[in-house]
């Protein structure tokens, strides 16, 4: 099959997830063609990524005029399509948080987007998140190009549904994806139980980089913790922080790295300085998919103490290199991450839960954590295997063509 994949940017240092869903596709024998919105070149620091940003295109690097002509094109081979899915742009703009004129916008890009479509002869084309990719996926659909699927992650889909007309991109779509069992359910309640059967369960998958079991790789009873993750308000950091303020004072010896950066970096790095935790905390900023696994590997174990998440990938990653994890019972999380079996999890927002855990990681003997290790692997193996889940998907993208 030829596919066609649409993201609001892509390649993305957090979103290795669909680099990965993408390359196993190819694997299989299908051709794959990369579609963005925009570039984060920027940002990106892992050579993968920089080779599939040479294999993308990207709508907002298109000039004026190839908009306007695309736009053109589509108005008179589809008037009266053109129309109806102006209107609808209208309609869901006035009722969402982005306004009329941006969904007008989405609607002059997804005209590139039905182009780029007969140019490549897709005959599917999937959209990862709910929000303004598959908007402008949907509007391509509805000028006549190829029907369309796309993943629902979470969380920022699940915090404001109405806004995102998400439950009129699953009346559309040919099917949808969630990544948990959560997602799947937060969708059913968007629409009628008779659109439930388009709600399919296909999760992120890692693939063998950590999946070839490595039986060298022992636990790791250092005391450093690695939290991996943007540095905003919904992964938790500054609660990260005053637990490890509360631990120096109890005189318990640990370090904590923050891999990642994001909008509240002067703020952590703030509070850093406002605890005196300067000679326990570091922030990595930007790191590679490779820098990140060699941190999991030199560290005790994975904490991320978030307050809205859908099933973060790193999680997986530090299971998978069996290393336990701290988290918190949100969205899918629970289903893979078990307290008591490969890790701990701990009420959203409790810092002294948070604190508690943490403590008892550091505590926890060499035996133990080689059990929560294995136990930990084999749970990713199982729910997360990136030629078994990718098989899932590739079999719905056929069944959607036939």
């Amino acid at each position: 099959m030829r596919i066609g994949y649409f993201t609001n940017q892509y390649p993305k240092v957090s979103h290795s997830f669909i680099r990965r869903e993408i390359l196993a596709l190819e694997v299989l024998g299908h051709t794959v063609q990369r579609f963005a919105l925009q570039s984060d070149e920027a940002e990106l620091v892992d050579p993968v990524d920089q080779n599939e940003f040479a294999k993308t295109f990207y709508v907002l690097l298109e000039s004026n005029l190839s908009i306007i002509m695309a736009c053109l094109l589509v108005i008179f081979s589809h008037p009266v399509k053109f129309l109806s899915t102006l209107y609808l742009a209208v309609k869901l703009g006035f009722r969402s948080d982005r306004g009329t004129l941006r969904h007008i916008a989405y609607l002059l890009e997804s005209c590139v987007l039905v182009k780029w479509q007969k140019q490549k002869d897709i005959e599917h084309i999937h959209a990862h998140f709910g929000t303004n990719s598959t908007m402008i996926v949907m509007f391509s659909y509805l000028l006549g190009g190829v029907g369309y699927s796309f993943t629902v992650h979470g969380p920022e889909e699940f915090d404001k549904p109405e806004f995102i007309s998400l439950a009129e991109k699953i009346k559309h779509s040919r099917f949808v994806v969630a990544i948990s069992s959560f997602g799947r359910s937060q969708l059913f309640r968007l629409v009628p139980a008779d659109l439930w059967d388009k709600v399919k369960v296909v999760h992120c998958g890692l693939d063998a980089e950590f999946l070839a079991r490595d039986e060298n790789i022992r636990p790791n009873i250092s005391k450093q913790l690695l939290c991996v993750g943007r540095l905003c308000e919904q992964k938790g950091q500054l609660l990260l922080l005053e637990s490890m303020r509360s631990l120096r004072d109890s005189g318990i010896d640990c370090t904590l790295v923050l891999a990642g950066d994001g909008p509240m970096r002067s703020e952590v790095e703030s509070r850093i300085s406002e605890y005196n935790l300067a000679d326990r905390v570091e922030i990595t900023g930007w790191i590679s998919s490779e820098q990140v696994k060699r941190l999991l590997l030199e560290s005790r174990g994975l904490v991320l103490p978030s307050f809205a998440e859908g099933l973060p990938v790193v999680i997986m990653e530090a299971l998978a290199l069996s290393r336990p994890v701290i988290t918190t019972y949100v969205a899918g999380i629970p289903e893979l991450v078990k307290s008591g079996s490969n890790g701990w999890l701990i009420p959203a927002g409790n810092t002294q839960a948070l604190t508690t855990a943490m403590n008892e990681l550091l505590s926890t003997d060499e035996e133990t954590l080689a059990l929560y290790g294995r136990n930990g692997y084999e749970a990713v193996n199982e729910l997360h295997n990136i030629e078994i889940e990718v098989k899932k998907i590739a079999s719905l993208f056929e069944d959607a063509c036939k």
